[in-house]
């Protein structure tokens, strides 16, 4: 069975509580237990994970990376504007590697716009709350399937 690593880094813990507005009222735990239920229609293992923690993302991904996990859902929080590092280490995996933001980052401020992730990633996806999630899981399956 094809093995998902969906990553969500800093702050995306309070998910439910931060900013409504932007983000809803889902907890992680919910996105993590919807992205399980996909998983298994689509044929899939995924495993989530989430830190606050720079380096701890960092050594989660070069896990990835001798794990051979299969493909990768990545919402980095503030990270996806600035880290240069995790996005070395996101370069060494050889899985798809999709993008996801709940919320749509180009209507945001500007910083928010640019993603140093961008040229590494398959895709991004933004925008449709907790949907971006399942679509950037839907996106990395889809991806696995047409490089048969």
């Amino acid at each position: 069975m094809k093995k998902i690593l969906v990553l969500h880094g800093i702050n995306l813990n309070m998910f439910g509580k931060r900013d409504p507005k932007q983000y809803g009222t889902v907890t992680l735990a919910e996105i993590d237990s919807r992205l399980r239920v996909l998983g298994q229609e689509l044929g899939v293992e995924v495993e989530c994970f989430q830190t606050n923690h720079e380096g701890e993302m960092c050594e989660r991904i070069h896990r990835a990376f001798t794990e051979k996990v299969d493909g990768v859902v990545i919402n980095a929080g503030a990270w996806t504007h600035y880290s240069y590092g995790l996005r070395d280490a996101l370069a060494i995996l050889t899985a798809p590697i999709i993008e996801v933001h709940m919320s749509n980052v180009h209507a945001r401020e500007e910083f928010r716009h640019d993603s140093v992730f961008g040229q590494i990633a398959k895709g991004q996806i933004c925008g449709f709350g907790a949907d971006s999630y399942l679509l950037g899981l839907r996106a990395v399956v889809g991806a696995l399937e047409t490089s048969k």
